[in-house]
């Protein structure tokens, strides 16, 4: 089950510049950085609501962020949504055909458990299912 939109994951190349943006002119609140050394990305955090703003700045170009941020520029990275158990959602979207990236979940920002789908099955959105511990 699908239980909402967890966060809204952004690619920047200057992290503290983008902070700035959403802390001091947008007035969000900023709750912190952590480095995710798996995804190798620094990744700031503004919750909004229910979900998040998550700023992602690659730590290697060769990362995944990197990547992105050399292919196709700064800007809204992947969708992420908030699943209560991850391994069963993968398994559905696996048989009903969608394309995963990660057949298992792996360690994301915040102590979460992550897994992505390919942007192919997904009409060119990167989504991202997230399982967390209940806040």
């Amino acid at each position: 089950m699908f239980e909402k939109i967890d966060h809204i994951g952004i690619a920047v190349s200057d992290l503290e510049k983008s902070i700035n943006f959403y802390r001091d002119k947008m007035g969000l609140e900023f709750k912190g950085t952590e480095i995710v050394d798996e995804q190798k990305v620094k990744v700031a955090f503004f919750p909004v609501g229910e979900s998040k703003i998550e700023l992602l700045e690659p730590t290697d170009p060769n990362g995944p962020v990197g990547k992105y941020i050399e292919k196709k520029g700064e800007g809204v990275h992947h969708l992420s949504f908030r699943v209560s158990n991850i391994e069963a959602k993968l398994e559905q979207l696996k048989e009903q055909g969608v394309t995963l990236i990660d057949e298992t979940p792996r360690y994301g920002a915040g102590g979460a458990k992550i897994a992505f789908l390919h942007p192919k099955s997904t009409g060119g959105v990167l989504v991202e299912l997230c399982e967390r511990e209940p806040e």
